[in-house]
């Protein structure tokens, strides 16, 4: 398997897998599918922020991707990332979706983040398992501000540090005050 950062062209298949997600669980809060062009979006205003997309390539086509984002956009939350993960249904279980979120915290450590954390639907336990084996932490669980398939759903945080021995301040490429401007 190779895990390499995304390029426009990757965004069709990202896409179908994003959209069978959503049609077909809940580990996406979301009922409508979106489209090529509303990923190419996101993944450009990632890519301003120095935020990365990544795929896994298997068998010569995308099976999986990742990627993490601000977590909330004051500026004492500078050093926290919000990551998502997603792997097509027949790659499931095969490790695709480890070897991207030990990609992202790489890449995360490299731009100076603090902590990683992430939503998950409170039943999702395959999910919870996962996360929990690559170290995260559940943290919060907020009942009920979910709403799909005609039901509330529950919202599961994990966290994991990923940079817990370095202080901030020894990043000089961060500029704190920049962001703040």
């Amino acid at each position: 398997m190779l895990i390499r950062g995304a390029v426009k062209e990757d965004f069709s298949k990202i896409t179908e897998i994003y959209n069978d997600v959503v049609l077909h669980s809940t580990a996406i809060f979301r009922e409508t599918p979106i489209t090529v062009e509303d990923a190419v979006v996101l993944w450009r205003s990632r890519l301003e922020a120095r935020y990365p997309t990544v795929v896994a390539w298997r068998d010569n086509r995308i099976v999986g991707y990742a990627s993490f984002g601000t977590f909330r956009s004051s500026p004492g939350y500078l050093y926290t990332v919000e990551h998502t993960v997603h792997v097509e249904a027949a790659a499931r279980g095969t490790g695709v979706g480890s070897g991207l979120v030990r990609e992202l915290i790489t890449r995360a450590q490299k731009l100076g983040k603090h902590v990683m954390v992430g939503g998950v639907d409170a039943e999702n336990s395959a999910s919870l398992r996962f996360h929990e084996r690559l170290g995260f932490k559940r943290v919060a669980r907020f009942e009920q501000v979910g709403f799909k398939f005609n039901k509330y759903l529950d919202l599961i945080f994990v966290q994991r540090l990923i940079n817990a021995e370095r202080p901030a301040q020894s990043f000089p490429f961060v500029h704190r005050q920049e962001l703040i401007e």
